[in-house]
C-alpha cells in the first residue's frame, strides 16, 4: 500500500484528475492503472492497453478485487493502432514504453505517436517516464516532429516494474505544439476586385 500511495502522489502531481480519461499505454500488471483508475473515480475512464494477456488478465482481477469499474481493457495484438476515437482522452501515459528496446523500428514511434495525437484533446497532455539516463536523443527528436512540445521534466521517484521498489525516474510532460492558422479577411474592395477578376478569367453565369 505504501507504494501504491506514492504512485497515486506521483501521478496527482503530474496532473491526474477525477474525471478525466485516461489512456495507459503498454500497462502491463497495472502498477500505474490501479492508482489512476482510483484517482479519476467512477465518473473518469482508464483504457488499459496492452499485448500481454496474462498481464491484462492480472489486472483486471486486481481491479475486481479493488471494486474498480471504471477500467477497459484493451488487448492488442502489438499493432500500432488505438482504437480509440478522435480527442477522447485527457492523458496518455508511456511509462517506459517508449524507446528503442520496444520499438526498434523509427516508422512505428512515429505511427504511435500520431496515433497518441490522434485521440488526444486539445487540452490534454502526454506523459513520457523514462530511465535514469535521458531520453534517447533519436526518440526526442521524433517526439518533437510529431509536433509535441515539452512543457516540463520532472524526477520523480516511481515503483519498478515488479512494483517490489521505488527508484528516480525522470517524467516528462508534453503538450500538443500549437500551430496558429494564417487568415485571410478580405474587406468589400478586395472582394469585388477578385469577384471581377475571376469572372473575367473564366466567364460570369449571371
Amino acid at each position: 500500500m505504501e507504494l501504491e500511495s506514492r504512485a497515486i502522489e506521483v501521478l496527482e502531481r503530474i496532473g491526474i484528475r477525477r474525471g478525466q480519461a485516461v489512456l495507459d499505454f503498454g500497462c502491463g500488471y497495472g502498477i500505474y492503472t490501479i492508482p489512476v483508475a482510483k484517482i479519476v473515480g467512477e465518473q473518469g475512464r482508464v483504457y488499459a492497453l496492452d499485448k500481454d494477456k496474462e498481464a491484462l488478465d492480472e489486472l483486471m482481477q486486481k481491479a475486481g478485487s479493488a471494486g474498480l469499474e471504471n477500467i477497459e481493457r484493451m488487448e492488442t495484438s502489438g499493432k500500432v493502432e488505438i482504437e480509440l476515437t478522435d480527442e477522447s482522452v485527457d492523458v496518455v501515459l508511456l511509462f517506459d514504453v517508449f524507446h528503442s528496446f520496444y520499438f526498434p523500428q523509427a516508422g512505428d514511434r512515429r505511427r504511435l505517436l500520431g496515433e497518441i495525437r490522434r485521440i488526444m484533446k486539445p487540452s490534454a497532455f502526454l506523459s513520457i517516464s523514462v530511465w535514469p539516463n535521458l531520453i534517447e536523443p533519436e526518440t526526442e527528436n521524433e517526439i518533437k516532429n510529431a509536433d509535441f512540445r515539452l512543457e516540463k521534466e520532472v524526477p520523480e521517484t516511481l515503483t519498478t516494474d515488479d512494483n517490489k521498489a521505488l527508484e528516480t525516474r525522470t517524467v516528462l510532460i508534453f503538450r500538443k505544439a500549437r500551430h496558429v492558422p494564417t487568415i485571410v479577411v478580405l474587406n468589400n474592395q478586395s472582394r469585388r476586385r477578385q469577384y471581377e477578376q475571376d469572372s473575367a478569367n473564366h466567364g460570369s453565369k449571371f
